[in-house]
């Protein structure tokens, strides 16, 4: 499976790497680890990153994305990282690429490249590229294994959720044996400043529950604007406030920006994601979102949740 992205890379001088937009720690540690192996396994290439900016993860060696002519693109191999669906791509000149891969590990939405490496027995797109890297006996440095780890921690939850399997720590042991400190990585990911516990406090003030236990949070645009924080911060930021009440199994954040209503869905038991596809989203069984026109259809997905909070499980 993996020889055919290699053939790819081979035989291209300029390769661009894309992610998702507003992204997650896995989307920039993939993105980044991905580029720095790259550019130490072949020297002589043009390896490039772009997208937004990205965020709480600029702290990622790295994560500074390059300015990349039009030009460029027609003679490149874009490869499109942790990336479920076409609209969710940041910057879609990956289009115009003579060339295009995927490596993803969400649940199988739409075909987007011309080479698709897509595998949801992985618990991160990081940890997928760890993999690759591994396999084909690419060059892993301290910085690009630091990078792919940052990547595994955040989107397994320290390796807590149950997509944590024997062979993410397979993975974990592979990018340690680097050499680099997984502490400066949490010092990054988990300190926070006062005013964002203060924000936190607020937010934990502001949890309701259905009739079937599901918590639910609404936030308008208007109280976006108040609290002084990025949509991003809020709607991403913010669902894990409900992420340890005893007795809840499903819970989603609704914040409401000037672009439709962005849904983020969570479940510790429950496969949640056929209500975000549903609903125009997409993700994982127990983590998803969508971006909903208003939250009359929010509503609609809260119910949806909710029945299928109550429903016993096989």
């Amino acid at each position: 499976m993996y020889n055919k992205l290699l053939e790819q890379i081979k035989r291209n001088d300029t390769i661009i790497i894309h992610r998702h937009k507003n992204p997650d720690g896995d989307a920039i540690g993939s993105q980044v680890g991905l580029k720095l192996v790259l550019q130490e396994s072949f020297p002589l290439k043009t390896i490039l990153a772009v997208g937004d900016e990205p965020g709480r993860y600029g702290f990622v060696e790295g994560a500074i994305m390059d300015v990349v002519e039009d030009e460029l693109y027609k003679d490149s191999l874009a490869i499109v990282l942790d990336t479920s669906a076409k609209h969710l791509i940041s910057d879609d000149r990956y289009l115009t690429a003579k060339e295009t891969a995927r490596i993803d590990h969400h649940l199988f939405v739409e075909e987007i490249c011309q080479n698709e490496i897509v595998d949801t027995t992985f618990e991160s797109c990081a940890g997928l590229v760890a993999n690759i890297v591994k396999t084909l006996e690419l060059k892993l440095t301290p910085l690009a294994a630091k990078a792919l780890y940052t990547g595994m921690v955040t989107d397994s939850g320290r390796f807590r959720y149950d997509s944590t399997t024997p062979k993410t720590f397979l993975m974990a042991s592979y990018l340690l044996s680097a050499g680099f400190n997984p502490a400066d990585i949490y010092t990054n990911l988990y300190a926070d400043d006062f005013k964002m516990i203060q924000l936190k406090a607020r937010f934990v003030l502001k949890i309701k529950f259905t009739e079937n236990n599901v918590a639910y949070i609404f936030t308008t645009k208007e109280e976006v604007k108040e609290y002084g924080a990025t949509e991003f911060t809020i709607s991403r930021g913010m669902v894990s406030t409900m992420a340890e009440i005893r007795g809840v199994n499903v819970w989603v954040n609704f914040t409401e920006t000037e672009n439709g209503v962005l849904a983020e869905l969570r479940s510790s038991t429950k496969d949640i994601n056929k209500i975000a596809v549903k609903h125009g989203g997409g993700g994982h069984k127990k983590a998803s979102g969508a971006t909903l026109k208003d939250f009359d259809q929010a509503k609609l997905m809260l119910e949806d949740l909710n029945k299928l909070a109550g429903e016993i499980d096989e």
